[in-house]
């Protein structure tokens, strides 16, 4: 994509008329092989109205002028701007019922495919969810795994912080636009996070932290990650929300119980009782998640050992266009031939005489008879 059809992306992100929905439902309109203006005429032949307000929205003089700024922004070192069409753009995120159009990243964009659990808690939190945060999160990184919470104080300080300590990745989900760090007390977290995972916000640049938007960041918590953890929650809080969305999105929901007083179990009580996994040791997170393990243990070494996968799939200049759009509807996970004809509606012979190209190129590897992104684990073997 050129620059001048990713600034009238941005501007259409970064119009305060236009919805979110609609920039999302434009996205997946027709086909990867068209442009914004391509979808847009498609798009408008059947909702007029919608694709009239489009058409405004890019013409909003406001919206350039933050469009521009942003794609300024993403030119700097590990800054990055996803749209929800790029192939960079996380494939369990993709998945969900309403992922953001748009995701604002700093760091190291491979981290957000890790396989990952999200640990969440209560802002304080007691001695005993801390301590209890930390020796989950050493276990999670030591299975391989990366740790993924919301930079909040409390419960998230100490899960991102005891990751860390014990050398593995874990990424940062921000209520904020990804350039400002809240609270300001875990800058210096932040700065460790970047140093091998990623921060991440579907928010635009210097949008401050806002009650509203926590509910909408815990969505993307939870939609990066194959399971969530609640240490310590009461029983009206974020963090039952952000469980609540996990439900919703099929992933695993775990729950560590805590002393009948402690009014931060409370909210852990009711998810058990709602159905939530109960967490006393790592073991009862491994036991549920099983055939998930092996699978996500080598896509994490996949993307601890090399930082040069993002940059190998950006080194697509040689392929043709219909090519790197197909490296769009391949992720981390095994697809079959009829599946990216689904996803494509291209083909079966040219699909496959344009997978053997990318295959030989090195962006895609085929096992018995599925494709799937180099850098993710193999299907079978070590």
């Amino acid at each position: 994509m050129n620059s001048q059809e990713m600034l009238d992306w941005l501007t259409l992100f970064h119009d305060d008329g236009t919805p979110l929905s609609l920039v999302r439902e434009l996205l997946l309109t027709g086909t990867t092989a068209d442009g914004l203006h391509e979808r847009l005429r498609e798009f408008s032949s059947v909702d007029k109205e919608a694709g009239m307000l489009l058409h405004r929205a890019l013409k909003s003089t406001d919206a350039r002028s933050k469009a521009e700024a942003a794609l300024v922004w993403s030119s700097q070192e590990d800054h990055r701007l996803l749209l929800l069409t790029d192939p960079h753009y996380p494939t369990l995120l993709r998945e969900i019922a309403d992922p953001p159009p748009l995701l604002f990243i700093r760091g190291n964009v491979d981290a957000l495919q890790l396989p990952q659990i999200a640990v969440v808690g209560s802002r304080r939190g007691s001695v005993d969810g801390r301590d209890n945060t930390a020796m989950f999160a050493r276990e999670i990184v030591n299975k391989g795994l990366g740790v993924c919470s919301g930079l909040a104080s409390g419960i998230d300080t100490v899960a991102h912080t005891a990751a860390l300590d014990a050398g593995g990745i874990s990424n940062a989900v921000l209520g904020t636009g990804v350039d400002l760090i809240y609270p300001r007390s875990n800058t210096r977290l932040a700065s460790r996070v970047l140093e091998s995972g990623a921060l991440v916000s579907e928010f635009p640049l210097g949008y401050p932290a806002l009650p509203v938007n926590f509910p909408r960041r815990n969505r993307i918590i939870s939609g990066l990650s194959i399971g969530v953890l609640v240490v310590e929650a009461a029983l009206q809080s974020g963090s039952l929300i952000t469980a609540r969305m996990a439900m919703e999105q099929n992933r695993e929901v775990f729950a560590v119980p805590g002393a009948i007083r402690n009014p931060y179990a409370k909210g852990c009580h009711q998810l058990i009782r709602d159905g939530a996994t109960l967490a006393e040791t790592p073991e009862d997170l491994w036991t549920s998640l099983d055939g998930l393990l092996e699978l996500s243990t080598r896509a994490a070494n996949a993307v601890t050992r090399s930082k040069s996968f993002s940059c190998d799939l950006a080194r697509t200049g040689s392929f043709t266009r219909a090519q790197r759009d197909l490296l769009a509807h391949l992720g981390f996970e095994p697809a079959s031939l009829d599946l990216i004809v689904s996803r494509t509606g291209r083909n079966a012979l040219e699909l496959q005489a344009d997978l053997l190209t990318l295959e030989l190129a090195g962006a895609v590897r085929a096992e018995a008879g599925r494709y799937v992104l180099r850098g993710a684990a193999p299907l079978q073997g070590p």
